[in-house]
C-alpha cells in the first residue's frame, strides 16, 4: 500500500509540473517558397498559327451535309422530299463549315533570343503588345514587355 501511495505522488507531481512547462515555440511556416525562373532578352520573330482541334478541312461541312441531308429527307414526298434532302444537305455543309471555321483560333508564338545565347519558342504572352526588336523580360516561361 506504502508503494501505491509513493507511485500516486509521483504521477500527480509529474502531471503537475508538466502542465506548468512553457511549450517551445514552433516554426511559423508559410506558404512555400517558389523559385522564379527570369532572364531577358530581344523578340526574334512573330509567328502566327491558327490552333484548330486538328480536324481535317472541310469534315465539318461533311459532317453537317449528311446530317442536313438526312433531316431534310424526313419531310415532303416525291418531288419535294428530294428537294427538301437537297436543301437539308446544302444547309448543313454551310453551318458544319462555320462550326469548324469558329472552333479554331489565331495564337502567337513568340522566339526570343536570350541574353545567354540561347533561343526560347513561347506560346504564352503576357501583358502588352509585343513587336519584334523589343526587349522583354520572360518570368517563368512567359514573356512581358522589359
Amino acid at each position: 500500500m506504502k508503494f501505491r501511495a509513493v507511485g500516486m505522488i509521483v504521477l500527480a507531481s509529474a502531471a503537475l509540473l508538466g502542465g506548468c512547462a512553457y511549450p517551445a515555440p514552433y516554426p511559423v511556416y508559410g506558404p512555400p517558397a517558389v523559385a522564379q525562373r527570369t532572364e531577358y532578352g530581344v523578340v526574334e520573330a512573330i509567328d502566327m498559327y491558327r490552333d484548330g482541334g486538328g480536324a481535317p478541312i472541310g469534315l465539318g461541312a461533311i459532317i453537317g451535309g449528311v446530317a442536313g441531308g438526312i433531316v431534310g429527307h424526313q419531310f415532303g414526298g416525291g418531288t419535294g422530299n428530294t428537294v427538301a434532302t437537297i436543301a437539308g444537305a446544302l444547309g448543313g455543309a454551310a453551318v458544319g463549315h462555320e462550326v469548324q471555321k469558329s472552333n479554331a483560333r489565331d495564337r502567337y508564338r513568340v522566339i526570343v533570343r536570350l541574353d545567354s545565347g540561347g533561343t526560347v519558342a513561347l506560346d504564352q504572352v503576357g501583358q502588352g503588345e509585343l513587336r519584334v526588336g523589343d526587349r522583354v523580360r520572360l518570368v517563368n516561361n512567359r514573356v512581358y514587355r522589359y
